[in-house]
């Protein structure tokens, strides 16, 4: 019997899950709330928050819904999971008590010590006074995070000790982004890169590798967002994904990071249920953890899910009822993805500036801040407005389809980076 499924979410992460479940022979409906311009013309948008428990799992249940997936952080620490279980629905995603791994970086850091996986050394304060105290003792740069959610932009690495007292202000007198405490970390050194993993209890089934790019600006310059693009290279690089990880330490990520913190948090009664996402650092010292979110990633979702060869209903399901996840194959190909902005995001923006794909447009878009005006044209909804994601056989071909495809997107109020994946290439 085909399936219905709802997608929980608007970004792109959902619009690259949706186009996934799309390509299942198993399914044969896909209603997404709240859904964006893009995933309307795959999926049936609902106009539910993605924190509205009460009004999805009531649309759920009036709507036969057969799967749920859950695509962002807040709906998980809402504990859209743990509601959705009680009413007794199948639903892929983590409960709100495993959600911590995420949505507390003090809880991830204590685990990891626990379970004796490598990450920066740490100290955690809620006041402000102690918090400048310690940073005054310590070395410069140094790595300041919000213990919460902060929607990816809740980290600085400060230069200085004027820049971390500015940081410490900005989280601990100001609540920018609500009470609580922060995370003081050493910094560390290398290329970063983003090895996710689907996770049921004990079992861990990872994926191919990514790399994204948080800063604002070519180069590396300018603010934190949450994300200007990604890519991931064919197998020709070797299993990881990325030609900078070799085989060996893709098995280290795996086998001394995710399964580790995969069995800590099952042996706290806090199993997983969902996907496991490790931003990780290759440091001169070997493979160390950054952070731990508890979702797909967004934007590596973007371009890791195109190289999904299997039947991504058959693991959602597996994992939602806590059964054998499937093997899974991948496809050898590299894929790259180019974010397209709101000028002056991640800051303040304007919305509603008009966007005109050229006809005859080949490249693939995941529509991340769009939606449609009264006249049915797309136009800008968000800081992150869409994703051009490109699939070739090598990473030079794929970065040189994607950025032809971003050259046909006109929008008088959009910026993007003109060098994703330099680091390969």
């Amino acid at each position: 019997m085909k399936k219905t499924v709802l997608v929980v979410g608007g970004g792109g992460r959902e619009h690259a899950i949706v186009d996934a479940l799309s390509r299942s022979p198993q399914v044969s409906k896909i209603y997404c709330a709240p859904g964006n311009a893009g995933i309307a013309e795959q999926a049936e948008c609902v106009p539910l928050k993605d924190t509205d428990v009460d009004g999805l799992l009531a649309f759920a249940q009036q709507n036969a819904v057969d799967l749920t997936v859950v695509g962002p952080e807040a709906a998980l620490a809402e504990g859209i999971v743990d509601r959705f279980r009680a009413a007794g629905l199948k639903i892929f995603g983590h409960t709100q008590a495993a959600t911590a791994i995420e949505s507390s970086k003090e809880f991830a850091k204590r685990l990891m010590a626990g379970a004796g996986v490598p990450t920066a050394a740490y100290r955690s304060f809620t006041v402000y006074e102690e918090a400048l105290a310690y940073v005054r003792t310590g070395s410069f740069p140094t790595v300041i995070k919000y213990d919460g959610l902060a929607a990816g932009k809740g980290v600085v690495v400060a230069p200085d000790l004027e820049a971390a007292e500015a940081a410490l202000r900005d989280m601990l007198l100001d609540a920018r982004y609500g009470e609580g405490k922060v995370v003081i970390e050493e910094f560390l050194t290398g290329p970063e890169f983003s090895l996710m993993a689907f996770v049921s209890g004990r079992q861990v089934r990872p994926m191919v590798a990514a790399q994204d790019h948080k800063r604002a600006f070519d180069g590396d310059a300018g603010p934190n967002t949450g994300g200007m693009g990604a890519y991931t290279e064919s197998f020709a690089t070797g299993k990881s994904g990325l030609s900078f990880i070799s085989d060996e330490e893709y098995d280290f990520a795996v086998d001394n990071i995710l399964q580790p913190v995969a069995d800590a948090m099952a042996d706290a009664g806090t199993p997983l249920s969902g996907v496991l996402y490790g931003g990780l650092m290759k440091t001169p010292a070997g493979i160390k953890v950054i952070e731990f979110n508890a979702r797909f990633g967004d934007p590596e979702t973007e371009v890791v899910l195109p190289r999904f060869g299997s039947d991504i209903y058959s693991v959602f399901e597996a994992v939602a009822e806590g059964s054998t996840i499937p093997g899974i194959s991948w496809r050898d190909e590299s894929v790259m993805g180019v974010v397209m902005a709101s000028k002056g995001y991640p800051g303040s923006y304007s919305k509603g500036a008009p966007i005109a794909v050229a006809p005859g447009f080949s490249e693939s878009i995941c529509h991340m801040g769009t939606k449609r005006a009264a006249d049915g044209g797309l136009v800008t909804s968000g800081g992150r407005v869409l994703m051009v994601v490109s699939s070739a056989p090598t990473m030079a071909e794929a970065s040189r389809r994607c950025y032809a495809g971003v050259s046909q997107v006109a929008c008088d109020n959009l910026f993007y980076r003109h060098d994703i994946a330099k680091y390969v290439l």
